[in-house]
């Protein structure tokens, strides 16, 4: 298939270099005039390879995170797992401050790395109370306390 498109891209060439228009050319092998200018221009070139499709594919994704940092964001995950504590992506990059990882990655590249390897399951088992008793304040009358559990910022929805 490959070596069918080359023959084309040559055949066009060797037809426009004998002198026949663009106009037909691109009418006998349903090709837009663009697709042929390409081709010429790369002709043009003086590269050999030049009738070789070229990979559109860039050579480095600046985007993906390097494979240490991503390492030491499953460790600090499993890490905080373990130890029973939050490990979300917030907690793991309180964790990676406090080491003095340098980037230090953003909330959402932790959590794409979290998704990448599966690391997104809640825990399993019912919950157990650490003990810590919640704190209450007396009140002997209605309206004498209010009490407001802060943890932001959530949102419901």
């Amino acid at each position: 298939m490959e070596n069918k498109i080359k023959q084309q891209r040559l055949l066009s060439i060797q037809r426009f270099r004998n002198g026949e228009s663009p106009n037909t050319i691109c009418a006998s092998l349903g090709k837009s005039k663009a697709w042929l200018y390409k081709w010429i221009e790369r002709s043009l070139s003086g590269d050999d390879s030049w009738s070789e499709s070229q990979s559109r594919r860039p050579l480095s994704n600046p985007v993906r995170r390097l494979t240490e940092v991503e390492e030491v964001v499953k460790m600090v995950r499993l890490s905080l797992y373990n130890q029973d504590l939050f490990c979300g992506a917030q907690a793991i990059r309180w964790e990676l401050e406090d080491l003095g990882i340098e980037p230090l990655p953003s909330i959402r590249t932790i959590n794409r790395i979290l998704n990448r390897n599966e690391l997104t399951h809640r825990r399993t088992g019912k919950y157990k109370a650490k003990g810590t008793a919640y704190p209450n304040l007396p009140s002997l009358f209605p309206n004498q306390t209010h009490q407001a559990d802060l943890v932001g910022p959530c949102y419901l929805k």
